[in-house]
């Protein structure tokens, strides 16, 4: 095994790593962990882990980390030699991929947090948390529409990277709580695109590609 994951299986967060896993065909190890209703990630053997207490957490050798970004990151430089997932070499997308990777945190702390009031009753300013995925969401629209006119389906450049990873689940699990994607067509065709990688993994409100409604065109 490559890495060890601390995983609850119904964490977006979590899931970025595993799909990232999948998508690189890299094999590891999970742990679950008792996110609700236990608790665990709280408990004095999580907390020595990480003392933010706080899932995922990635463990590989003598190295932790505990920051979903710092995850994605790790696996694309270790296990993709073409370098395109985490594009370094070209400081104006290695750039933009850092944008989109600050950007998935909006996503969690508006998207997410609105999920997890719906899934498990976590008191969130509900209305604020609405707003604000439905406004990461335009914004999104917006830069997906202005890309698919010079044919380009992800956030960065002409292929996938890690950009697309971190803002996928959130993204696509926002139906979970009431947060609908009819009102965003290159969000639709973005997600579509995502869900068409090989070695895409699925996870409980994610579903397979054949499962999904067809793209629509994001502009006439």
């Amino acid at each position: 095994m490559s890495f060890t994951l601390y995983n609850y299986v119904l964490s977006g967060n979590c899931y970025k790593v595993r799909l990232m896993a999948g998508l690189l065909g890299v094999d590891h190890a999970t742990v679950a962990v008792d996110f609700h209703p236990g608790g665990e990630h709280k408990a004095p053997h999580m907390l020595a882990l990480n003392p933010a207490g706080t899932l995922p957490v990635l463990v590989a050798g003598d190295m932790v980390l505990t920051e979903t970004s710092a995850m994605l990151a790790w696996l694309a430089a270790s296990f993709d030699p073409s370098g395109r997932w985490w594009p370094r070499a070209d400081a104006r997308a290695a750039a933009e991929v850092q944008e989109w990777l600050t950007f998935s945190s909006v996503l969690t702390a508006t998207a997410g947090e609105a999920r997890l009031h719906a899934l498990i009753g976590r008191e969130i300013d509900v209305d604020k948390a609405h707003r604000g995925a439905r406004d990461a969401l335009r914004r999104m629209e917006a830069h997906l529409t202005e890309r698919s006119f010079d044919g380009g389906a992800f956030l960065v450049g002409d292929h996938p990277t890690i950009a697309d990873i971190a803002c996928f689940a959130y993204v696509a699990l926002s139906p979970d709580a009431g947060i609908e994607h009819d009102a965003y067509p290159a969000v639709r065709n973005w997600l579509y695109a995502v869900r068409s990688l090989p070695g895409f993994v699925v996870m409980p409100g994610i579903h397979a590609l054949h499962e999904q409604r067809n793209p629509e065109p994001a502009h006439g």
